[in-house]
């Protein structure tokens, strides 16, 4: 518990600072770059103060590690330079600019900074645990859910940055590649990452941490991810109407019918 609140003070100040650089340059939307970074600083602290670093250990620290900056690179490249994302426009509109400077240090980075540390519980459960920390048959599973789940989240991410780029897609759906199996492959695999970190973690030992994977995914499917996504969707762009009836929402499937 003394480390998990340790760990809590790391992010509560570098959410702090965030928000303060933020209300600066008047941009919510720089807390979605540190989403990924903020699980990074957890796995690396846990690993930090571990008196004996094993297999395990070193194992979760790198694809913790891959995962987290991988994330962080896109939606920087992807976020930097193109102004404050339309759902905090919404939010400061709604609120009011002259108060919202201070109404999003609750609203956005405090809640985020408080979703990091309880997503972040399997770290705690592999790292924290009563096991040897020796691999067994579970870890080479969840090593390859975490493999498929990378692959679905970092491909259909780059898929659709290069379909974005494109102007004559406009308009139009991605219906190639990942984006053929399943209408969000980057939510998909970002739930199997997490999914594979829970199994890290019940293979050390650590079984209730797990509810960090539950809630993540229930995050995605239910309030921030699939959901406000297939809303916005489905009213801009009357092609997606088509693409529902034809391809799966999440799991990963063959599509019912050509496009």
């Amino acid at each position: 518990m003394t480390l998990f609140l340790q760990a809590s003070l790391i992010i509560w100040i570098l959410v702090t600072l965030l928000w303060l650089l933020s209300v600066a340059i008047k941009n919510v939307s720089i807390v979605d770059i540190f989403w990924g970074f903020g699980f990074v600083v957890v796995n690396a602290f846990y690993v930090c103060n571990l008196e004996v670093i094993n297999p395990r250990n070193w194992l979760l620290l790198l694809l913790v590690s891959v995962w987290g900056l991988r994330l962080t690179l896109y939606l920087a490249i992807r976020n930097i330079g193109k102004g404050e994302d339309y759902r905090y426009q919404q939010f400061r509109k709604d609120y009011g600019a002259k108060r919202y400077w201070w109404f999003s240090y609750f609203q956005v980075f405090l809640l985020q900074g408080a979703l990091i540390l309880i997503v972040s519980l399997p770290y705690l459960g592999v790292h924290f645990s009563v096991s040897s920390g020796e691999l067994n048959v579970l870890d080479y599973l969840a090593t390859i859910v975490w493999f498929v789940g990378f692959s679905f989240e970092a491909g259909g991410d780059y898929q659709l940055y290069q379909f974005k780029k494109n102007p004559k897609n406009n308009g139009k759906v991605l219906n190639t590649g990942f984006w053929k199996y399943t209408r969000h492959p980057n939510y998909f695999g970002d739930s199997a990452v997490w999914w594979a970190y829970a199994l890290f973690s019940i293979s050390a030992g650590g079984y209730w941490q797990i509810i960090g994977a539950i809630i993540m995914t229930l995050l995605i499917i239910k309030v921030s991810g699939v959901a406000m996504l297939e809303r916005t969707l489905k009213t801009s762009k009357p092609k997606y109407k088509d693409y529902v009836k034809a391809t799966s929402s999440f799991l990963p499937w063959f599509p019912k019918k050509e496009l």
